[in-house]
């Protein structure tokens, strides 16, 4: 991982506890635990998110539990690229926090090489259906498919299965 890289993930780690802490005090986190998720039906977006946890050795974080439905139900990986690229994705789909946009300036500044990916992202966010305000605790049982559908144009759906297919194998 280069320099620049390196940054942006050690301001990920500072950012974390200051805006939960600061920006999410009402929210209520989930109290639920990536075991828990994955014993929810299979196929279904909580055993997904579940999955996405224990695959990359992660656990909700209390009150940001929605940055990993993001994850799970874009296709975004966790690469410091790909998490600009999905808060560009959010900022197109109509999201507005601070966080998004310090990340959008420091990501941009930081990885300008990565801008055509920025901005197709951003493109994919304007084309979906807006699901940046969704409760998503409450469509943990709802199968994956269905959310995509309900959000992604076909085109898209079918571009991240061949994607998922591949690094499957």
């Amino acid at each position: 991982m280069n320099i620049r890289k390196k940054i942006i993930v050690r301001l990920f780690e500072l950012s974390e506890q200051f805006y939960t802490r600061h920006f999410k005090k009402h929210k209520q986190p989930w109290n639920l635990t990536r075991t828990i998720l994955t014993s929810y039906p299979e196929n279904s977006f909580g055993n997904h998110i579940g999955l996405f946890l224990q695959e990359n050795n992660f656990e909700l974080i209390p009150k940001v539990e929605r940055h990993d439905a993001y994850h799970v139900l874009t296709g975004y990986g966790t690469n410091v690229e790909d998490e600009i690229a999905l808060q560009y994705l959010c900022l197109g789909n109509g999201k507005r926090s601070p966080y998004l946009f310090g990340v959008i300036v420091l990501g941009t500044l930081l990885l300008p090489d990565y801008l055509r990916y920025y901005r197709r992202s951003f493109r994919r966010g304007k084309q979906a259906y807006a699901f940046h305000h969704w409760d998503f605790q409450k469509l943990l049982k709802t199968p994956l498919d269905e959310l995509r559908l309900a959000v992604f144009p076909k085109e898209y759906i079918e571009q991240l299965s061949k994607s998922i297919q591949v690094s499957l194998k």
